[in-house]
């Protein structure tokens, strides 16, 4: 019993060491690599697989994540001959399980180096200004030149980012200073700006209030002919309409009786007025005959001929 129980159990941990070696699963995003007496038998994805005892074995377990590998800083030498220390990092992803294994010993190694020396070459064709600037081009490059390399290996590159650009600390200093001089610069030139924009804008608002200022006079001066011209018209309206009246009040009964009476108020108002004035009156002889000089001014009056309502009708007849 005891001999037997010994070999059931030899038999059982054989068993299990076999279901062991030949029962695989592989992991989501994983895949093994298989060799069947030393060469390349095929390639496991995500699953239960068996294998063949004794002659199957795994030999390479890759990821196919995206994985990231930071690359150490290394100094760079500038066009302008200015060393710089640039550090990045790389994002690779495994397509083809079977180069990555059998293509070259180490795909992250190879790749790590090719992207230092590239790095080294793409810094190399600048200056250091253009360094900061051209971070876009310079991973934009790398990337290219590392997925030339890297296909034969059944790798593709991603990306690749520069981290960090360090000039020497004296390069620094003068870029700040440089930095400065531009932002003074800049200010300047914007407060010159500035200046010369409110002159003008100043120079602008005279000339619109020179320009408003005599249209308004210019207006002033129109509305103030019409407006006499209209008070012109207007009084020759009026006296028209009042000679026209008087002319009217002429020919009526009694009209011209009216006239010689105010003859005579005029005649009369005019000879007090002069002698109130001065001190030394000229006397006419015939200052008594009032009615003679009334006769003489509507003898006068009567080359007129005044007619009601306009000119140029018959004379009136003469003063008695």
């Amino acid at each position: 019993m005891d001999g037997a129980l010994i070999v059931l159990l030899v038999v059982a941990v054989f068993v299990l060491f076999v279901v062991y070696r030949t029962a695989v699963v592989v992991p989501q995003q994983s895949a093994y690599v298989v060799e069947r007496l030393g060469r390349y038998h095929a390639t496991m994805n995500a699953g239960f697989h068996l294998l063949m005892p004794f002659v199957d074995v795994i030999r390479y377990r890759h990821s196919l994540k995206e994985t990231a590998w930071d690359i150490a800083a290394q100094v760079c030498i500038t066009r302008d001959n200015v060393q710089v220390g640039v550090d990045g990092i790389l994002y690779l992803k495994v397509l083809n399980p079977e180069r990555a294994s059998y293509g070259i010993s180490s795909y992250t190694f190879a790749i790590i180096q090719l992207a230092q020396t590239t790095l080294r070459s793409m810094v190399g064709k600048i200056d250091l200004d253009r360094t900061f600037e051209e971070r876009s081009s310079i991973n934009t490059e790398i990337v290219s030149e590392l997925d030339k390399a890297s296909e034969a290996w059944g790798v593709k590159v991603l990306r690749y980012e520069i981290k960090n650009i360090e000039p020497p600390a004296d390069i620094i200093a003068a870029m700040e200073k440089q930095m400065r001089a531009e932002r003074e610069k800049r200010a300047v030139v914007l407060q010159s700006e500035g200046q010369r924009d409110a002159a003008i804008n100043t120079a602008e608002g005279e000339k619109q209030q020179v320009i408003k200022a005599s249209e308004a006079k210019r207006q002033q001066q129109i509305n103030e002919a019409e407006g006499q011209a209209s008070a012109i018209k207007a009084v020759a309206s009026a006296t028209a309409q009042g000679l026209r009246e008087v002319a009217g009040a002429i020919q009526a009964d009694g009209g011209r009786d009216a006239v010689q009476l105010r003859v005579a108020e005029q005649y009369v108002a005019q000879f007090g007025e002069i002698a109130r004035k001065t001190t030394a009156v000229v006397v006419p002889a015939n200052l008594t005959d009032v009615a003679g000089m009334i006769a003489a001014a509507m003898r006068v009056f009567d080359t007129v001929a005044v007619k009601p309502g306009g000119s140029g009708g018959p004379p009136l007849p003469p003063v008695r």
